[in-house]
């Protein structure tokens, strides 16, 4: 019923502050691009990942949660498959988004390296 617990939270919520930070930390030793790169990670994931959840997924979520489930499957399917492909579209764009998050984290590592 519900993902929220003490793995996730920190994991969830604290990501694009970290990135920012570490972005900052990188600005504060003159690395400009790392900065930009972390910075630049931290912000799509806040707006991506984390506005794009709490503004439409969990919203949809907590909707379900009050749908009574019908005894009939096809009643069931009829309520699954209303709910199912825009869930499933925003899902897969916070997808990608975190898979963007992590590869420009990597690369902003990555630079840190060769300096």
């Amino acid at each position: 019923a519900s993902v929220r617990n003490a793995v996730f939270a920190p994991a969830f919520f604290a990501t694009p502050w970290v990135l920012i930070a570490a972005g900052l930390m990188a600005w504060s030793t003159g690395r400009g691009t790392v900065a930009l790169v972390f910075v630049l990670a931290g912000v799509v994931y806040l707006v991506g990942g984390q506005i794009l959840t709490i503004m439409v997924n969990v919203p949809m979520n907590e909707a379900l949660a009050k749908v009574a489930v019908p005894e009939d499957r096809a009643a069931a399917e009829v309520i699954w498959q209303a709910y199912s492909p825009r869930w499933q579209t925003y899902n897969q764009a916070r997808t990608v988004v975190s898979g963007v998050t992590l590869a420009l984290a990597g690369w902003g590592m990555y630079l840190i390296g060769r300096a």
